[in-house]
């Protein structure tokens, strides 16, 4: 590994909580230049929702390749665009009964926010955006504003405002309703807190410490954008996707955005891809009022599109709420025996976690998974929350040996803090 130590950046995270070169992957395994297998619960930070190399999303891709077909558009039309708007209308928009306009900002999940976020100013002519506590939105200056995690805000450099922080559910205690607050905060006279232009919210906070929203305070968030004359904007980046089992993760609580921002898994192979959907009544950019030279990725848009394969049905929804039933099962299994180290298990669907007593366990309990062959990463405010973000297609053993090596990395953690 000297040729990275030598001379890439000091930046590198991931790298340095899994050593290992890696050669090849596959489905729901990585393997490094040993050939030694891994288990992959990281998932590319849940940006292959479908696995590694899936063959059928590799197959369109190296057809398209094979027949020369565009690679670089900008926003020109192209067909491989074409097809994908085609499919994702006709097997997500009209079957969730939505009608959004879609916008490609450039390739990241950052980019859609910072678009999400400049087109609701523009819109309601307002400076403000309301964020949560434990939010996670970007890293770039507009979405790492928005962001809670002080020690990735105080890598700006610069001062980060224009932004209302709200208590996410939860964050005050079962005794309070964040609601109340937040309704106090924005609807009273004297409160000191401007009308915001949009209040942006993830109905899971996966970087943030796996936080569940409830399906009432997402209504009651909806409702209360509707008082203020506000837009709702919904981060379904890392959630969305089918990573909690419906398409986007807010479907079940039957609220409708204004503005929707999507990437990560949207191109299915790992291909950089974001997306804003947006109501049309609100889609007021003026051509070429916000672009950027990647936002016509057309290898993304042909495995976006033969992705959407996955979603023609119920089936595959109801795989992933199996898999997800069983890991929820397995955790609280883990959770039950190893009590003094593990506070409590936290999630939905397929993204869950177990939550440390003492924030040192955490990475202590990846190091552990890694050696023994599984891939595992922390998240929340102190990197205390063990975060599993197995592909939605994991083969059923597959998941439960990742479960089982875990297991033994928590129980070992556990023997060396009695041991202590």
């Amino acid at each position: 590994m000297n040729i990275f130590e030598s001379h890439e950046s000091t930046v590198r995270s991931y790298c340095r909580s899994f050593p290992v070169t890696f050669d090849r992957a596959e489905g729901s395994l990585m393997y490094g230049v040993d050939k030694r297998a891994y288990i992959d619960f990281f998932s590319g930070a849940g940006a292959l929702n479908y696995g590694h190399n899936h063959p059928y999303l590799v197959e369109a891709l190296t057809s398209y390749i094979a027949h020369s077909g565009v690679v670089h558009s900008l926003d020109l039309y192209t067909r491989a665009k074409e097809r994908f708007l085609e499919q994702f209308v006709q097997t997500i928009l009209i079957p969730h009964g939505m009608d959004y306009r879609l916008m490609f900002p450039g390739p990241t999940g950052a980019n859609a926010v910072e678009a999400a976020m400049k087109l609701a100013r523009k819109v309601t002519w307002r400076t403000n955006i309301a964020a949560f506590t434990g939010g996670f939105h970007g890293m770039t200056l507009g979405a790492l504003a928005a962001t809670a995690n002080a020690d990735k805000r105080a890598g700006a450099g610069v001062e980060l405002g224009n932004i209302i922080r709200l208590p996410y559910d939860g964050f005050l205690g079962v005794d309070t309703d964040s609601i109340d607050v937040i309704s106090a905060l924005l609807e009273t006279p004297g409160s000191g807190y401007d009308k915001p232009a949009a209040i942006i919210i993830e109905t899971v906070q996966c970087e943030g410490g796996l936080h569940v929203a409830q399906s009432t305070f997402l209504q009651s968030i909806e409702a209360l954008c509707h008082r203020l004359e506000c837009l709702l904007i919904v981060d379904d980046i890392q959630a969305g996707c089918g990573r909690t089992g419906s398409f986007f993760s807010f479907s079940e609580s039957g609220i409708q955005p204004d503005i929707i921002c999507l990437s990560k898994s949207l191109s299915g192979l790992g291909l950089p891809l974001s997306m804003v959907l947006i109501r049309p009544e609100i889609d007021r950019w003026k051509p070429g009022e916000h672009n950027g030279t990647f936002r016509g990725h057309n290898y993304a848009f042909v495995t976006a599109a033969a992705a959407l394969e996955f979603w023609r049905d119920n089936t595959f929804a109801t795989q992933i709420m199996a898999n997800a039933s069983f890991l929820r099962s397995r955790l609280k299994e883990i959770q039950t025996a190893n009590p003094t180290t593990i506070s409590e298990v936290r999630g939905r669907g397929m993204v869950q976690g177990l939550v440390c007593r003492s924030a040192s366990h955490g990475a202590a309990i990846s190091k552990a998974a890694f050696e023994a062959g599984l891939i595992v990463e922390t998240c929340g405010p102190q990197d205390e929350v063990v975060k599993l973000l197995p592909p939605l297609t994991i083969d059923h053993a597959v998941l439960d040996d990742g479960l089982s090596i875990l297991s033994s990395a928590v129980c070992g953690i556990a023997k060396n803090e009695r041991a202590a």
